[in-house]
């Protein structure tokens, strides 16, 4: 009973796992781009973000160019995680497989860009949302919180517990703001280049609990708050060790409950190239690594995790991103885009240098279409294939992300001479991601690290587990360009 109460008490003491953000960088941050994708070369207005040393071309010439777009997406993350002791929890009926499914919403993502174009000279600037976006919330918690608490019963046998219930919830929230100002020359007929950059500002919160730990009622099938009936087993024993360790394992399954806001800042300079000739024009933007560290704003941490500590700062780095585009008017009403982007992500430090967990950075490969079909109406479309660098240690159901297929479609309609319309819709297709784990949650390895005696860590059972990755994801978007 002793070794099960040690081991007891040092699960409930690692039950929170870390807050660990994913890495994620939006390029949609025009409408243009939802309904065709491959807008690396373009040079219309949205060229301020994808390709703004291509604004020395920027379709109507000279004058003030403005481009106002909204945004609504909404998301789902679910993980379906398969574990034995899950089948000792009373909500999950007998069953080792659980899903765990968040829902992540951002009803309104604005993005504004702007050009003033005299001669040689172009000047641009953008507001957006070019990190996160929205709030995922996860009514049921995470594998990686259930999975810690269900292994009471295995380690209370002797005690006669075989059955847990737990109140698990976590919510995140991420933004990254961006400010991007820049200048464009035209160097001669064919050449033109960029040099700018963008201040980010992140604004994360987390918040989180366990609560209502409860066990059988040690010989019975009565649910009990677990750490009130270790503290009553506590008091019915002499003073010794086993007192000790019931009354730690009594205040290791109290209530946990986490409330972080994180904020911090950082600067990405940019540059580009643009190469226009005829029906032809090439673009390359090259946006450094951002240093950047966002600090704790804690109201409540009883988790007893001081990475979440009022003040403490953490590494969250926007990894560095080459894209390179080609467009080519097939015809006079038809024309064809191709793109290519690099995410340098194991440059870019993560917390706990997560980004060293990555084998490679991220690729993606984009093609698009659009088709004057009307004098006034154009259509398009365009698709997306993204591929991370991930691994099964990389991976954690807290912050995820897993390869996938994005597609495109909408249409421009021609208000007036100097206004248009851009409408389009936009959804993303996840590859599923699994990871077989023969030590689930690695918490055989997480007792060993906080120093259980030998003899007890030796005897640690290494349970299997597996976990199934994958997201969903659409776009709708509405955007009025105009130009002076």
């Amino acid at each position: 009973m002793r070794k099960n109460l040690l081991i007891g008490t040092a699960l409930l003491m690692v039950s929170i796992p870390t807050f660990a953000g994913g890495f994620l960088t939006n390029t949609n941050q025009n409408i243009l781009f939802l309904r065709m994708l491959a807008r690396d070369a373009s040079t219309r207005i949205d060229a301020v973000y994808s390709n703004p040393a291509g604004l020395a071309f920027i379709e109507g010439g000279d004058g003030l160019h403005l481009s106002l777009n909204i945004q609504s997406a909404y998301q789902t993350r679910q993980i379906t995680s398969t574990f034995a002791p899950f089948a000792y929890g009373v909500q999950n009926e007998g069953n080792a497989t659980k899903l765990f499914k968040g829902e992540a919403s951002a009803p309104v993502i604005p993005s504004f860009q702007v050009a003033y174009k005299n001669g040689d000279w172009v000047f641009s600037g953008s507001f957006a949302v070019t990190g996160g976006g929205g709030k995922a919330t996860f009514n049921q918690g995470l594998a990686s919180f259930e999975s810690i608490i269900s292994m009471l019963p295995v380690f209370g046998q002797s005690m006669g517990i075989n059955r847990y219930n737990v109140d698990s919830y976590m919510e995140g929230s991420q933004f990254f703001y961006g400010l991007q100002l820049g200048v464009t020359y035209k160097i001669n007929e064919h050449f033109s280049a960029f040099v700018g950059g963008r201040m980010n500002y992140v604004n994360n919160n987390y918040t989180g609990y366990l609560r209502d730990i409860q066990i059988n009622m040690p010989g019975t099938e009565t649910m009990v708050p677990a750490s009130a009936t270790f503290e009553s087993m506590a008091a019915q024993l002499p003073d010794g060790q086993q007192k000790v360790l019931l009354g730690m394992l009594a205040k290791a399954t109290e209530d946990k409950e986490l409330d972080c806001d994180q904020k911090g800042w950082g600067l990405t300079p940019i540059i580009g190239l643009d190469f226009n000739w005829n029906k032809l024009n090439v673009g390359v933007k090259y946006e450094f690594n951002t240093n950047l560290n966002v600090e704790n704003d804690t109201r409540i941490n009883t988790t007893g995790f001081p990475a979440y500590d009022h003040g403490i700062n953490t590494p969250s780095d926007i990894p560095g991103l080459l894209t390179v585009g080609v467009s080519y008017d097939l015809l006079p009403t038809l024309r064809a885009s191709v793109g290519y982007h690099h995410f340098f992500d194991k440059q870019a430090d993560m917390a706990n240098g997560k980004q060293k967990l990555l084998s490679a950075g991220t690729n993606e490969y984009l093609a698009g279409i659009e088709w004057d079909v009307h004098k006034r109406i154009q259509i398009s479309g365009g698709m997306q294939r993204t591929k991370y660098g991930l691994t099964d240690d990389y991976m954690e159901d807290i912050s995820f992300v897993t390869s996938s297929w994005s597609f495109g479609f909408g249409a421009g309609i021609k208000l007036a001479k100097n206004l248009n319309l851009n409408i389009a819709y936009f959804w993303t297709n996840y590859d599923d991601y699994t990871r077989n784990s023969s030590d689930y949650n690695n918490m055989a390895q997480k007792l060993q690290n906080i120093g259980l005696p030998e003899s007890v860590a030796s005897q640690l059972p290494k349970l299997p587990g597996t976990d199934v990755f994958t997201r969903t994801n659409k776009v709708f978007g509405v955007g009025i360009d105009y130009k002076f």
